[in-house]
């Protein structure tokens, strides 16, 4: 499963590189005929870097969602639930440590 996640980001990364190359092209075409400011190219690329960024977040955020969802499925201990069960560990032995000392 892990495999077909990371194909599946590579082919993402791909095409928005090569959206971004044609984007950029389509752009130095309007500047170049005037029908497109090099401010008003950079604000819209800009724009649509922004709309990237935004939905590479959504991305990792439902990206983390599943793997936790999917490792509690399979039953596997997340770090949180580690870092729980050491904190209530050291919560133990420090009250056997107070109980002995009685």
């Amino acid at each position: 499963m892990n495999e077909v996640l990371k194909k599946g980001f590579l082919l993402g990364i791909g095409a928005a590189v090569t959206s971004k190359e044609k984007l950029d092209q389509r752009f130095k075409a309007l500047v170049d005929k005037n029908e497109l400011s090099q401010d008003e190219a950079r604000s819209v690329m800009q724009t649509y870097m922004d709309k990237g960024e935004m939905k590479k977040d959504e991305w990792s955020a439902k990206q983390y969602e599943q793997t936790q969802k999917m490792a509690k499925d399979l039953g596997l201990a997340t770090k949180e639930d580690i870092n729980e069960l050491r904190a209530r560990i050291t919560e133990l032995e420090t009250k056997l440590g107070q109980n002995s000392e009685l």
